[in-house]
This record gives C-alpha cells, sequence and structure tokens, in this order.
C-alpha cells in the first residue's frame, strides 16, 4: 500500500492533473471534469435556480472558455450540454448561456491567464456570508487555505449586468485563490477545473462555520500562514477527487449522447 506521507508524488501535483500535450485531447478531458463538476454542485443541490456557473478556459482557443448551456439541471450535465463561449460573447455548440455567465467569467479568464477555471453559485451559506460584507477569518482549518488570499468585490452591483461589472471584480480578485461578492457569493479561481471546483467546495464549508459560530475564536496568523502554505492545488484537487467519488460515483454518466 502507498504511504501518500512519504511518497514524493503525493506532493507533486502532475501526479494529479495530468500533463497533456495534445490540444484536443485536453479539450476533452477539460470539457470532461467540467461535466463532473457540474454534476458535484448538482448533487449538493446546488444551482436547483439556473444560479451558477463554472467555466474551463479552451486550451486551442485561449480567450474563450467552455460553460454549461442554460436550461440544463447541473445533476444532469454532460459533455454534449457544453458551449464554447467566445471573447465577443458568441456561443457555440448551440442554445444560450447564462449571460452573467460571460460578464463575470470573460474578464476574470482575461485577467488572469495563468487559470484555467472558475467557480460561482449561489449556495446556502456563501450568500449569507457575503451580505455580511467581512473577509474569512482563521476560524477553522479549512478557512486558514483562504488566509490572507481571498478579497471582497465591496460594490452594489449584485446581478452582473456588462463586462464592466465583471471587471470590476477580476480586479476586486487580483491574484487572489477567491472573492467574496457583495450580497451575491462565492467566487473560486483556480490551475483546472478540480483546484477551482475544490476551492469553492472548501469556501463554502468556511461561510458555513462562520456563519454558525458566532463567537469564534481565530488562531493566529502565524497558525494560519502555516496551513495556507502547506495546502496548494495538489492538496485541493485530492478534495475535488472526493467529493467527485462520493457524488458522481460513475463518471461515465457525463459522456455526450
Amino acid at each position: 500500500m502507498t504511504d501518500l506521507v512519504t511518497d514524493p508524488d503525493y506532493l507533486d501535483p502532475a501526479a494529479y492533473e495530468p500533463e497533456i500535450d495534445d490540444p484536443a485531447e485536453l479539450r476533452a478531458h477539460r470539457k470532461r471534469r467540467l461535466a463532473l463538476a457540474y454534476r458535484v454542485f448538482g448533487a449538493m443541490g446546488w444551482g436547483t435556480l439556473g444560479d451558477g456557473h463554472i467555466s474551463a478556459r479552451d486550451p486551442q482557443r485561449t480567450d474563450a472558455f467552455w460553460l454549461g448551456r442554460y436550461g440544463v439541471p447541473f445533476r444532469d450535465m454532460t459533455t454534449d450540454d457544453l458551449v464554447l463561449v467566445g471573447l465577443d460573447g458568441s456561443v457555440e455548440g448551440g442554445g444560450h448561456i447564462n449571460p452573467a455567465a460571460y460578464w463575470i467569467h470573460a474578464p476574470v479568464h482575461e485577467a488572469r491567464p495563468e487559470i484555467v477555471s472558475a467557480a460561482h453559485v449561489h449556495t446556502p451559506y456563501g450568500t449569507p456570508f457575503s451580505a455580511t460584507v467581512t473577509k474569512l477569518e482563521p476560524v477553522s482549518q479549512e478557512s486558514c487555505i483562504f488566509f490572507e488570499d481571498h478579497e471582497i468585490f465591496d460594490d452594489e452591483e449584485v446581478d452582473i449586468k456588462s463586462t464592466d461589472g465583471g471587471k470590476r471584480i477580476a480586479t476586486a480578485i487580483g491574484g487572489a485563490r477567491a472573492v467574496i461578492l457583495r450580497n451575491h457569493g462565492l467566487l473560486t479561481v483556480g490551475s483546472s477545473v478540480d483546484v477551482a471546483t475544490g476551492y469553492f467546495l472548501l469556501m463554502e464549508r468556511c461561510a458555513e462555520v462562520q456563519v454558525k459560530a458566532h463567537h469564534a475564536c481565530p488562531v493566529s496568523a502565524e497558525a494560519a500562514r502555516l496551513v495556507h502554505d502547506d495546502f496548494g492545488d495538489q492538496a485541493v484537487w485530492q478534495v475535488f477527487q472526493w467529493a467527485q467519488r462520493s457524488l458522481v460515483p460513475d463518471p461515465a454518466v457525463i459522456a455526450g449522447r
């Protein structure tokens, strides 16, 4: 049995997120992971009102990204239900998208060329926590992951109506892992679909803790930084694998028709 503590591959992101050189193969891989991410969110009961979106940058057209077609329940998403959205808002693949998805994700992808994915959905704790217009405090192990690595979009445009709003979100998040959208919810980014959605799963749990623990005592900044610095993309990737295996145990369900 492999000892994950001593196995050097455990700390190597390449051991988890495959390195794929062929752009067409990489595109297919990202679409599979994106469909699974939607399924995971759907299994959590999120997005049931059409209130959310996850994106994946296209490896061939890096100024374009994939989204789930609007109207498809997250829990039923397949690779055939994904559409390619251009930087100009054009949609390829049939159907249409939630316009806010374009207005938010396009500027974020443009401002952060190193990220592959961004995730945003209205959740039971992320949305109410965002109404407090405060940052997460290091009151749990998970919240330390975002210590000094998330921002607040302190703006009353809660229904993003243009790429101008998305650009302000992109400015607010800067180079951080996540941003709290005031009175709106959470948004996370990552170097892969798995990482972005893994961060989102963790951040929702952080919001739940902070909403429920009214008089929580945070750990010290020093202790919080130790957790943050030890919990990188590879660990977050693993979080998503747990969620996918638990909530969508048969990944074949996302295969196109």
